[in-house]
């Protein structure tokens, strides 16, 4: 699919959604006239490298979180729920 007209443009989505996956462009048609292109969004994963996730590591030290266990953080949770939304919560 490399041309598609204005109103081929509401009855044929899937098919163009399938053309920008497979990373092909559309040329869209309006009264006889290309009036635009459509094309995929480049999109760049997000790798973590070595460097990356020590870097984050060395930021998780410097916070300085203390240690909670799984009980003590549902508890934490418990109470801040009873404070935010009253005793009532089940």
């Amino acid at each position: 699919m490399n041309i598609i007209t204005s109103t081929e443009l509401r009855t044929k989505t899937t098919q163009i959604i399938d053309t920008l996956i497979n990373g092909g462009t559309i040329d869209l048609v309006h009264r006889s006239r290309v009036v635009g292109e459509i094309r995929p969004k480049k999109q760049s994963p997000k790798i973590m490298t070595k460097k990356s996730i020590q870097e984050l590591m060395a930021l998780a030290k410097k916070m300085n979180l203390p240690k909670l266990s799984y009980k003590e953080r549902e508890r934490k949770y418990r109470q801040h729920l009873v404070k935010k939304y009253g005793k009532g919560l089940s």
